[in-house]
């Protein structure tokens, strides 16, 4: 008995030790970039995401502000080879998916569904809506109905 009572605190002084005792919340997703210039223009003009100021002003870099807290990062490099792949997308949530369709198609950007139809929105299981679209440089974004606590 001693042994199975030793045995079940050493179990529990384990899945302590494994536990989470620290909360993480979501910082900033980064691009990495040719033309930063265009890029930026894109996320501040066709999004309407707010620039903010890089910490130490460094040049080669365009940051913006992601409602709240979570920003977007841009990185200029110029030999840096990508692959774009719908699957590593930056994601934006919104409450108004019509209304970002309806500027999207105003401004001649054009979008997807996930399976690749263009001007289509995806239904998820869940009921989340979503599209996707590319930045000048074919980076994914996804924009969906998802709502999530504050």
């Amino acid at each position: 008995m001693k042994k199975f009572i030793l045995l079940l605190f050493l179990c529990g002084q384990c899945l302590s030790l494994t536990a989470q005792d620290f909360d993480f919340r979501y910082d900033h997703y980064s691009f990495i970039v040719k033309d930063l210039e265009k890029v930026g223009d894109f996320y501040a003009q066709v999004l309407g995401l707010e620039e903010i100021p890089h910490p130490a002003g460094k040049l080669g870099f365009r940051w913006f502000q992601v409602n709240g807290a979570s920003q977007l990062h841009l990185i200029g490099k110029d030999s840096v080879p990508m692959r774009h792949s719908k699957s590593v997308h930056l994601c934006l949530a919104t409450n108004n998916l019509e209304g970002v369709v309806a500027h999207l198609k105003k401004n001649e950007v054009p979008f997807w569904d996930w399976p690749g139809e263009e001007s289509a929105i995806t239904l998820r299981a869940d009921g989340v809506q979503q599209i996707y679209l590319k930045d000048p440089e074919e980076n994914w974004i996804e924009v969906n109905t998802a709502k999530h606590g504050n």
